[in-house]
């Protein structure tokens, strides 16, 4: 059964991800890629989906939730104790990452002290818990094969089972026994084994060779550089685009039909996050992603989606997995998107920031980048004035959002100052004019005189949430009255007892602006948005308070969903989620330029007034702006 989302870790190669519980449960795996079929589906059914379990033996039908459970340091290893009436087990797994060979996922078991005895079942069901493998045990090695996927373990241990591979023994303390699961095409030859402890060597060092790059010093440090992590884990190496979540399906609305395939690259939360890692001094995944989006659009840049495969793939046909009894009974289990196909202006916007951040933090000017921003502000000339589904992919109709507008603004605003620096070339002074048209077609249409508020839409009552972007983009300063009134009547109509944002209004069973019955948690991306704005418009006290409740949302090893239920009190949505820890990073940099964070508690235990230094990384050397 599967646990809370937030019981779950996440490990991965660059390539694809795993979530590991509490209980030491693999119950989530895609190979070989992120989008790819799971054969460990467990997160979305039941056992008889696909798992692997390795933890204290017990006498009882359940796993063991572990005592405690760590990053090994600044890195995507972990470490998962018990401590049994006999001694303490320790659990290190790790995925290294992946250069030329296949998937491999690494599961060290020692004995800390005393001596604890130990179950593993290994219960690959390949198609997402479909497919029972033909399970064979030779000379220490167990193979489970389906059609064209195989698994391989590799254990000095004996197995047995033939639709699963079990084993059970004893360790004492000092002793180690490692598992080595890797991942072949079936019609491959057996895959070499490889040596964990040299592995994890080698997976420690990539993690510490990589966050010693960022240039963050804040007080924020420990979460930030988590986020970073995090988001370097969501990121497809091969080609350099950055999925939204590893899942499909977790459930926005538990029991509810609010359930997405995040396993993609959608154009906007792979900009943010590109912004978030340029401002941390990773210029490389930067230009990786610039290359990944030249090759993503290649050949129909006016037609540009929202979100692509990993690869740069167009075709995200959603369907549904009927087998499948969904995460605590959310139904339907999708995979796929359809959202793909949808017109969502503010992805314009969002990449134009990208190229535009780029050339200010020194990545070279790029002749392709300069002929696509071309082509997508001749598209924005064309289109600004249509309506779209806009940020939060809207399933009813289209309505003419501010926000859209707004980043559309915000696309041709960054290309003019890209020519005005000598980094892009197009007709500046037509695409000035159209910067200040937009502009006074917001202000004219998307703002209520009489609530001193810009609305979701044009002619609507509704706030909205991504209204927050009108302050981060430079639309309007932070002390226009306006922009002022926007913030407080967000934080007034669209924040729970707990103080965080909901999206927009949802409709409970009836179908509102989304086109969907239910309810959905508060999205955490907005609360941290809210936590920018209130620094920005002079209230830092309140944004600090925020951004510590925010903090303490965050599961035991740091990471964070899309949603946070406070009526249910846990996470809910798609996890980790990318959006959540590019604002965790983007609010933790502007709160960092503040020369004073409130008293607050440190791990320790201990309080203490953190006084920030010079925020390195926040804004380069020589900035356009």
């Amino acid at each position: 059964m599967a646990g809370r989302i937030e019981d779950y870790a996440l490990i991965g190669d660059l390539q694809t991800a795993a979530l590991v519980s509490r209980d030491g449960t693999v119950a989530w795996m895609c190979l070989p890629r992120f989008d790819s079929g799971a054969p460990f589906a467990e997160l979305l059914g039941t056992e008889d989906h696909g798992f692997w379990h390795i933890g204290p033996a017990t006498t009882t039908a359940s796993p063991t939730a572990a005592n405690r459970r760590r990053y090994r340091g600044e890195s995507l290893i972990l470490e998962t104790e018990w401590d049994t009436p006999s001694g303490t087990l320790r659990i290190t797994d790790h995925m290294p990452p992946r250069t030329d060979g296949p998937p491999r996922l690494v599961r060290i078991v020692e004995a800390v002290h005393g001596t604890v005895p130990v179950t593993s079942t290994l219960r690959p069901r390949f198609n997402y818990g479909q497919t029972v493998p033909w399970t064979r045990h030779t000379n220490h090695r167990t193979v489970c094969i389906a059609g064209p996927e195989a698994l391989w373990l590799d254990s000095p241990l004996p197995a047995h089972g033939t639709k699963q591979a079990h084993s059970e023994f004893t360790l004492t303390a000092g002793e180690q026994v490692f598992f080595t699961l890797t991942w072949q095409p079936s019609h491959a030859p057996a895959p070499h084994t490889v040596a964990a402890d040299e592995s994890l060597e080698a997976t420690e060092r990539f993690w510490t060779d990589w966050v010693a790059q960022c240039t963050y010093r804040g007080p924020f440090r420990d979460a930030v550089v988590r986020s970073l992590i995090t988001l370097k884990a969501l990121t497809y190496a091969p080609t350099g685009g950055i999925v939204a979540a590893p899942t499909t399906s977790l459930p926005e609305d538990i029991g509810g039909v609010r359930n997405w395939d995040y396993r993609y690259v959608w154009l906007r939360d792979a900009a943010l996050g590109m912004t978030s890692l340029l401002r941390t001094g990773f210029h490389e995944e930067a230009r990786a992603w610039r290359e990944w989006l030249l090759r993503a659009i290649a050949g129909d840049p006016e037609n540009l989606q929202i979100m692509y495969g990993v690869a740069g793939e167009r075709d995200l046909k959603e369907a549904e997995l009927h087998w499948l009894p969904g995460y605590e009974a959310s139904l339907p289990v999708r995979i796929g998107n359809g959202a793909a196909q949808q017109l969502q202006l503010d992805v314009y916007g969002e990449v134009a920031e990208v190229l535009f951040l780029s050339a200010q933090f020194g990545l070279a000017p790029d002749k392709d980048s300069s002929r696509l921003l071309g082509h997508l502000m001749h598209h924005v000339e064309a289109h600004w004035t249509e309506p779209d589904e806009g940020i939060w992919e809207i399933r009813g109709p289209r309505r003419h959002f501010v926000h859209s507008k707004v980043m559309a603004w915000a696309a041709v605003d960054r290309a003019v100052r890209l020519i005005e620096a000598g980094h892009a070339h197009g007709p500046v002074d037509r695409w000035r004019r159209l910067r200040t048209t937009i502009h006074e077609d917001v202000c004219a249409k998307g703002f209520d005189h009489a609530r001193n508020t810009f609305t979701q839409s044009y002619g609507s009552a509704e706030l909205d949430a991504a209204l927050l972007m009108i302050l981060q983009t430079g639309f309007l300063p932070p002390d226009d009255k306006r922009v002022i009134g926007t913030v407080e009547a967000i934080q007034r109509e669209l924040s729970t007892a707990d103080g965080f944002l909901l999206r927009y209004p949802t409709s409970g069973a009836r179908t509102g602006v989304d086109g969907l019955p239910g309810d959905e948690g508060e999205f955490l991306v907005c609360s941290f948005w809210l936590a920018d704005a209130l620094a920005k418009i002079g209230r830092a006290d309140e944004a600090f308070e925020l951004f510590e409740k925010l903090l303490a949302l965050r599961n035991d090893v740091g990471l964070l969903a899309e949603e946070w239920n406070s009526g249910l009190r846990r996470q809910v949505g798609n996890f980790p989620q990318a959006l959540s820890h590019i604002g965790l990073s983007d609010a933790a940099l502007t709160l960092s330029l503040y020369p004073q964070v409130p008293v607050r508690r440190e791990p320790a235990g201990r309080c203490a007034v953190v006084r920030t230094g010079q925020l390195e990384g926040a804004r380069p050397k020589g900035a356009l702006r």
